[in-house]
């Protein structure tokens, strides 16, 4: 009897610890579950912070990019720093070594060159700071997200406008810069577009052009200076708004302008108003809303933790890393009142200059 005693007070204590167990264990796991959601409210709460390293604001679009960007963040509730390197790669790396010492969770970075700038990647995530490659790709560097215009497009929509217009001709390219990453990619978009019509002997690039800094004086000089040697030439795919620019400038001064057909392209408000005047064939426009109000979303799920929900990836010639993408659309006389005009992006009397 008493041996039964003994028993069954030994089954009680047994069950009495695995109860105590399960419930320690139960506590456990609700105790780090609100750990997490403390952790999760402190990130989602506390204040994020931004630095934007860009590489130049010589053209209107990165204005615009600017100061869209740092609306939207300070909108989202955080803050930022912004720091413009001038087409200085030795700057850009110091600004950005500011930037991490001003204790800044997300670097946005619109890389000036497009490979230097991986050192300014790699200073970041060692240092634990989440980096977007804004616009331009860092080759070989890893960050941790690529946001930008579909750039191969860009250089299609301006390939088609050319060849629509003059199937059998002579063109010349006068590309952007050639540390600009974007530059070949839209290169790419050219050629994607006319080799069938080289090959079929429409078309014939008579000389390819590449201007360090996106430099307007630069498309002047080598249109000025080709015009001036008799090169005759019935179309120019101009990297940008700003080089198409200095390419009708030149034309202008040898009575060509509107006889030339010329391409851009970032819907700068010259180039707009050369399209309505009739001296540029046409632009692409990119929407710097769409672009920097994903930069800031990202931004801000980076910085907190969150997922981004990227699919598309896009290799850096090392890695493969998140490609966000934003689409284009090629602007002409034709519908430019119902897409730039329409979204707001430039004033109408300003387009066409009315008073």
């Amino acid at each position: 009897m008493k041996q039964l005693k003994v028993l069954f007070i030994l089954i009680l204590v047994g069950i009495l610890t695995v109860l105590i167990t399960i419930t320690a264990s139960k506590i456990s796991s609700i105790s780090k579950i609100e750990d997490g959601k403390k952790e999760q409210e402190k990130n989602v709460s506390r204040k994020v912070k931004v630095g934007f390293s860009m590489g130049t604001l010589k053209e209107e679009r990165w204005l615009k990019d600017r100061d869209i960007l740092m609306a939207k963040i300070q909108e989202y509730g955080g803050e930022i720093i912004i720091k413009n390197a001038n087409n200085d790669d030795d700057d850009q790396i110091k600004q950005v070594q500011y930037l991490l010492k001003q204790g800044i969770d997300v670097l946005i970075l619109v890389a000036n060159d497009h490979t230097k700038a991986s050192t300014a990647v790699k200073m970041a995530k060692d240092a634990g700071v989440k980096v977007i490659a804004y616009d331009r790709l860092v080759l070989d560097s890893n960050a941790d997200v690529y946001l930008s215009f579909d750039n191969v497009a860009v250089g299609e929509k301006m390939a088609k406008a050319i060849v629509n217009k003059i199937a059998r001709s002579k063109i010349i390219i006068i590309h952007g810069d050639p540390s600009d990453n974007n530059t070949r990619l839209i290169r790419k978009g050219y050629y994607n577009v006319l080799q069938e019509y080289i090959d079929d002997g429409y078309i014939e690039v008579i000389g390819e052009y590449w201007a360090e800094d996106w430099m307007q004086e630069y498309a002047f000089n080598t249109t000025n200076e080709l015009l001036a040697e008799k090169v005759k030439f019935d179309g120019v795919i101009a990297g940008n708004d700003s080089l198409a620019g200095g390419v009708i400038r030149a034309l202008a001064e040898h009575r060509l302008a509107g006889k030339v057909y010329v391409t851009g392209q970032d819907a700068d408000l010259d180039g707009c108003q050369r399209i309505v005047e009739g001296t540029q064939l046409m632009t692409v426009y990119k929407s710097m809303e769409d672009m920097a109000t994903a930069g800031a979303e990202i931004a801000m799920k980076l910085a907190r933790g969150e997922e981004l929900g990227i699919e598309e990836t896009i290799s850096d010639g090392t890695y493969d890393i998140p490609y966000y993408v934003i689409d284009v659309y090629a602007v002409d006389k034709y519908n430019i009142d119902e897409t730039i005009i329409k979204d707001g992006f430039h004033l109408r009397n300003q387009v066409y200059r009315e008073n």
